[in-house]
């Protein structure tokens, strides 16, 4: 029988009205969705790895990993097994329930699919949930890789199709859609959301969650990134977006896909303890753990456990139980050598 909370025909007048709320009135109504549908004290951890950095041939305006721009990012080949191996054991002693990897392609030949699959089997064996984000896939090398065990593929549409040429051009939006449809048909859960800060206008984030909650099946997992801002990308001189805007987004996700983990992800280190806490209360309920991104800080872990003691506010096992923050074996050092998030993802 179909949830009625679930809702796959919203129209652009229907979100625009939410999102225009009061704000009170906004996190009120995402609060009382998110409590149908989730504990409100708790959230789901990931992790995310870059087994493979640098040389992407894609234009993404936004990522420090384009061949295109000159960033300080080093083109480094796929990383051996054991280092992926070592990192997630270390990710999952740290409390994580997912750990996930990325690799700079725009394609996924054989070989590197080859590559990939062993992956996902060693790390499934750890007992942990896992997901990757390796560019556009083919219906086949979907097929493959769930039939190693992969629980999620990460595919980001990035913003509206509408201001999406305005981002990218050496693929289409269409190209994305292929590939969540892909991954669908495959049995594999979708993690696809976007990027705020790209200078799309409100009307073009509406429409960007239009379009996730317009799935046939709603993405599993909803990443909404901050901009990490670049020197040598085109978005390195973007605006911050504005912290009521983006907390309203979170909001839009949560009412428009009441089912989905909404996560907190790349620009976390732009955001105050405050801003976080808002977030969790518009419906927030996933984020990345790791002190980097790349070339730019992500919140410590040590901060992370610290204001998710003060909320009183419990980690997700894979069993879906929870764990008090002081009960993780969450060190004050960082996750050594761990890339988290090769892109906003």
């Amino acid at each position: 029988m179909k949830n009625k909370d679930i809702k796959n025909n919203w129209t652009i007048d229907a979100l625009q009205e939410i999102y225009d709320l009061p704000f009170n009135d906004l996190l009120w109504k995402a609060q009382e969705i998110h409590r149908k549908h989730h504990d409100a004290n708790k959230i789901q951890i990931s992790t995310l790895m870059s087994i493979k950095t640098g040389g992407c041939p894609e234009d993404c305006k936004y990522c420090s990993q384009s061949i295109r721009y000159d960033t300080d990012i080093n083109l480094e080949k796929t990383l051996p097994l054991v280092d992926i191996i070592n990192q997630a054991q270390q990710a999952k002693k740290n409390g994580a329930s997912r750990f996930c990897m990325g690799a700079a392609w725009r394609n996924l030949t054989q070989r590197n699919l080859e590559k990939v699959k062993e992956m996902v089997r060693e790390v499934k064996a750890l007992g942990l949930e896992t997901c990757v984000t390796l560019g556009m896939l083919t219906d086949s090398q979907a097929k493959e890789l769930k039939n190693v065990g992969l629980d999620y593929y990460n595919h980001n549409l990035d913003t509206s199709e509408e201001y999406y040429k305005e981002v990218v051009t050496t693929r289409t939006y269409q190209d994305r859609l292929d590939t969540l449809q892909h991954v669908r048909d495959a049995g594999v859960k979708v993690c696809s959301g976007g990027i705020l800060g790209l200078g799309e206008e409100n009307i073009d984030r509406i429409k960007l969650i239009q379009v996730l909650a317009n799935l046939e099946t709603q993405p599993e997992s909803v990443p909404i990134n901050r901009l990490v801002r670049v020197e040598g990308t085109p978005y390195y001189e973007n605006n911050d977006v504005d912290e009521f805007d983006f907390i309203r987004v979170i909001a839009l996700a949560r009412i428009a896909m009441p089912k989905s983990y909404v996560r907190l992800s790349a620009g976390r280190d732009t955001m105050n303890d405050h801003m976080q806490s808002l977030c969790f209360l518009a419906g927030a309920n996933s984020i990345f753990y790791g002190e980097e991104l790349l070339t730019t800080k992500n919140s410590t872990i040590k901060h992370d456990q610290d204001l998710l003691r003060k909320l009183k506010i419990k980690t997700m096992s894979l069993d879906n139980s929870s764990n008090d923050s002081e009960d993780i074996n969450i060190k004050e050092s960082k996750l050594e050598n761990i890339n988290i998030a090769i892109k906003n993802i």
